[in-house]
């Protein structure tokens, strides 16, 4: 039995699709629900398995769901906020800098 349970170390993107159904809950939705961006949960599609926090997140709200109960106030409840990345893109230049530069 516990042999079987170390075989299983990940989830694939469509065992976390399936998830999703089983929550009744689309990929956008959950994305904005639990504020991450869409485009780096479909990202895992590529990579073809999902990582753990994300499985389980999944995982969870599919069967709070088919427990008869509501996820969706729980996680709001929380009042999560989007992580927003520092120093990608292009960087503002300061105008003391471009004087600076020409």
């Amino acid at each position: 039995m516990i042999l079987l349970w170390l075989q299983k170390v990940s989830m694939t993107f469509i065992e976390f699709k399936k998830q999703l159904l089983d929550a009744e809950i689309s990929l956008p939705k959950f994305s904005k629900l639990i504020k991450v961006s869409e485009k780096n949960i479909q990202s895992y599609k590529t990579k073809g398995e999902v990582p753990n926090a994300i499985a389980v997140v999944a995982t969870c709200f599919a069967y709070i769901h088919q427990t008869g109960g509501d996820y969706r106030n729980l996680i709001e409840s929380i009042k999560l906020e989007a992580k927003i990345k520092k120093g990608a893109g292009f960087a503002k230049k300061e105008k003391e800098d471009i004087l600076i530069n020409d």
